[in-house]
């Protein structure tokens, strides 16, 4: 069975013709999908009975397995998702006054080995398909829509309003499901979302940062954690290949094709580790040429961390800091913490196949 998930417009335009029909069936079958959630053929009440049965015998709407469903305390909203062979990846639903945002993962674990994030410490098992990342989005409308606790948002029609590729997983080594996706979100006949509120995470991965502002140039948010590069070789190792004067040309380069004029600097507060007032200065000089904006993220605790949250008082001067400079700096509020969603939390299932997870249990041991 073929999961329409995995086609674009184009894609499923031609699929659908070597069954002999016509062209307008694609439009027909993308707004029954995507508008309506529906997963059904044979609830499609305007589509020809011959076109149910050739989609009945030969495709599927396929998304991943709901493994469990927690809601926080603030109405956050996290899913673990099963994707086979004992993996399971993680999405969370944000609501807001005058949004709602969704997270979602684009590999099951992490490639990179960031030391500050759950996910990173879980290992890598694979890329997900961009079935399984659409799958995410589709999904969640679905749930959401049902659920009652959200009626009150102003948000017109649109429950999901912003999509952010912060969940599991590096976006950019993932780089062909990643883009296909990120297109299908921008389609006005599938999710029609604006390019200002599709928002790319990426830990530096500076060729891929290239290539995406021709291809599919969305809002940038770019994982920083540290003002110079013998601090962030330590907890974003990724800066060894691509050290901090490459990034910075990078997001330059970036904001030429970018939807906002400015990148999305993240910053994790980690006490002792990154969070002086003499390091938000070497941040200003940094980032003295890049237009930005910085979003200080507090520490979200993990089982054996190593790490700690900066108190409220130095983020709040480290914030002045960067402020007084001009630059838009926010903290960035912690949302579903006590169900382990918040930033840096996810972990999911993974069945590492870096076996990173037992070289650190060795070190520590040891």
């Amino acid at each position: 069975m073929d999961n329409l998930l995995e086609f674009n417009r184009e894609q499923l335009t031609k699929y659908i013709e070597q069954f002999g029909h016509k062209p307008y069936r694609a439009k027909q079958l993308l707004r029954w999908i995507y508008y309506f959630n529906e997963n059904n053929f044979g609830a499609m009440t305007d589509v020809a009975k011959s076109f149910q049965s050739t989609l009945t015998n030969n495709a599927n709407i396929k998304t991943p397995e709901i493994i469990s469903d927690e809601l926080s305390l603030d109405g956050t909203r996290k899913w673990l998702l099963n994707v086979g062979a004992s993996n399971g990846i993680e999405a969370v639903f944000i609501p807001e006054e005058d949004r709602g945002t969704l997270c979602i993962s684009s590999q099951v674990g992490c490639a990179l080995e960031c030391t500050f994030c759950s996910t990173g410490r879980q290992g890598f098992n694979r890329n997900l398909t961009s079935g399984e990342i659409i799958g995410q989005l589709w999904l969640a409308n679905k749930l959401i829509r049902k659920q009652k606790n959200y009626s009150h948002l102003n948000l017109e029609k649109r429950i999901i309003s912003n999509v952010v590729m912060m969940g599991m997983g590096e976006p950019l080594t993932n780089y062909k499901n990643v883009v296909h996706s990120l297109e299908m979100m921008l389609d006005d006949q599938v999710y029609g979302l604006s390019r200002r509120k599709v928002t790319l995470s990426t830990s530096g991965l500076v060729p891929a940062m290239d290539k995406l502002r021709i291809d599919c140039p969305v809002a940038l948010a770019v994982s920083l954690h540290a003002p110079n590069n013998n601090l962030r070789d330590e907890i974003v190792p990724i800066n060894k290949k691509y050290p901090l004067k490459d990034l910075m040309s990078a997001c330059l380069r970036y904001i030429e094709f970018a939807p906002r004029d400015f990148v999305t600097f993240e910053y994790v507060m980690l006490k002792g580790v990154n969070d002086s007032i003499a390091q938000a200065k070497e941040l200003i000089g940094l980032v003295k040429d890049v237009p930005c904006k910085f979003n200080l993220i507090p520490f979200n605790s993990f089982p054996k961390s190593g790490y700690k949250c900066s108190d409220k008082s130095t983020m709040a001067k480290f914030k002045e800091v960067l402020a007084d400079e001009g630059i838009i700096t926010t903290i960035r509020k912690t949302r579903g913490d006590d169900i382990a969603a918040a930033c840096g939390q996810l972990a999911g299932q993974v069945q590492d196949k870096t076996k990173r997870s037992q070289k650190i249990s060795f070190v520590r041991n040891n």
